[in-house]
């Protein structure tokens, strides 16, 4: 079995590119499907989050309000990290949980971990691979207005909220650069996935 990690910075393509390796026949785990499961009504990291910011964070579902969360955190480097010191543990074990699960049924598999915050979070250190989705900060932004439907000065606060793609570029063991078609990009990634599947038979071997 072969694990790498998938990143990108907001309005990349990075959920593009995992559909195609997903569509491939690699196995990924999503950072963020795991953070909403370890969030729901009654697991630990629900608790913690009740406990720190109060029942005001919480829907009448008693679901934890994702946005009135990110709202609170999103300029506040402290909260932030005292929310990711309650969830990112809970998000770890799970998508362990997942890579094991994997492994045992499927030996030679290509896993890939799609993680938005791979580099912050020092996760890139433990995969054998870095996969980094990549286009110029000027077409994230542009892309971003268009998706979220937001005016330019906030599409450029939440990209520089972030480490720059530049700089996560640096990272890459494998790059994907997402600013031409989309056919352009499907290329690359069948060649990534190619390599990958080749270094994970032989890791088998």
């Amino acid at each position: 079995m072969l694990v790498a990690g998938l990143t990108g910075s907001i309005a990349t393509g990075k959920s593009t590119v995992a559909t195609i390796l997903k569509d491939l026949g690699a196995f990924i785990v999503d950072a963020d499907a795991a953070a909403r499961e370890v969030v729901a009504p009654g697991m630990k990291a629900w608790d913690a989050i009740v406990r720190i910011f109060g029942h005001e964070i919480l829907q009448k579902t008693g679901e934890i309000d994702r946005q009135a969360l990110a709202r609170i955190v999103f300029n506040d480097a402290a909260m932030r990290s005292i929310l990711e010191e309650a969830v990112h543990p809970e998000v770890m074990r799970s998508m362990d949980d997942q890579v094991r699960s994997i492994h045992a049924r499927t030996p030679d598999a290509v896993v890939i971990l799609d993680v938005p915050l791979l580099i912050e979070t020092g996760m890139h250190s433990g995969v054998s691979e870095v996969i980094v989705v990549y286009c110029p900060e000027v077409m994230q932004i542009e892309r971003l207005m268009i998706r979220d439907r937001i005016r330019r000065e906030e599409a450029l606060a939440r990209v520089r909220a972030q480490i720059s793609i530049e700089e996560k570029r640096r990272y890459a063991s494998l790059l994907i650069d997402n600013s031409a078609s989309e056919d352009e990009t499907r290329k690359q990634v069948i060649d990534v996935y190619g390599l990958l599947k080749d270094k994970a038979a032989a890791d088998k071997r």
